[in-house]
């Protein structure tokens, strides 16, 4: 009787999110603007269209004044992400955004979607190495500023470069890729970056990520905040509880 009562108490929540999963790309809308800087810090990078840019690492802070379907998982107020499209530049008026699922996004630059493999690097980079207190409104030490933008290094190795055949071949000193593929930067803690990126194997625990994704503007990495995630993963547990029973 406990199970089936805890079962139906966690389907009642579950129901209230299944007609957003349901629908294709996007599942919802943001209204957000580029609101500053969490941790992050000025590196040198080669990648996304650019030669030698100047730019910031790091955490960028979105604010969220209003969404739609899943874009309702984000309170109003400010989100940290990062930015995962080098060519676009982050909006500085309130620009609506598709919420989209991080393995569907479209890199024009790169010339396709980003794909599920990709994907889990990046969920297994936040779940290990994220630090919430990047985006916690400082202010930040030296050596956060630089744990963030190696950070945002690495999730632009990930983006940028083709797919290795082992994560020891992770570099972000190294433009690794064909043609116009492939990312590296300087001025940034690349043993960090890349002590990072060597160990995903796969064995490590994995963020719950989406992205904000826009047609004219900069798209951005998330994390679906956590009571979210639980409601996610316990549609699995039905399941699972499902099958035990007809077992």
């Amino acid at each position: 009787m406990k199970t089936r009562k805890t079962a139906t108490i966690l389907c009642t929540a579950i129901v209230l999110v299944l007609p957003c999963l349901a629908k294709a790309t996007p599942v919802g809308t943001v209204d957000i603007v580029h609101d500053g800087y969490g941790a992050s810090d000025v590196l040198t990078i080669y990648g996304g269209g650019h030669s030698g840019l100047n730019g910031y690492g790091g955490v960028y802070m979105l604010d969220k004044t209003a969404g739609t379907g899943q874009g309702n998982i984000w309170s109003n107020g400010p989100i940290g992400g990062f930015c995962i499209e080098l060519h676009q530049w982050s909006p500085d008026t309130t620009t609506k955004y598709d919420v989209v699922a991080l393995q569907e996004v479209n890199n024009s630059f790169m010339g396709g979607v980003m794909g599920a493999a990709k994907a889990d690097y990046l969920a297994e980079l936040w779940g290990r190495f994220y630090n919430p207190a990047w985006a916690d409104g400082g202010p930040y030490s030296g050596e956060e500023k630089g744990m963030a933008e190696a950070f945002a290094a690495a999730v632009w190795e990930i983006i940028y470069e083709d797919m290795p055949a082992s994560p020891l071949n992770w570099d972000v000193t190294v433009d690794g890729s064909a043609g116009s593929h492939g990312f590296y930067a300087q001025n940034v803690n690349s043993a960090l970056a890349n002590s990072w990126l060597n160990i995903l194997d796969g064995t490590g625990p994995k963020a719950q990520l989406m992205a904000f994704v826009n047609e004219g503007k900069q798209d951005f990495l998330v994390q679906v905040p956590e009571p979210a995630t639980v409601c996610l993963l316990g549609l699995g547990w039905l399941v699972f509880l499902r099958k035990r029973r007809t077992a």
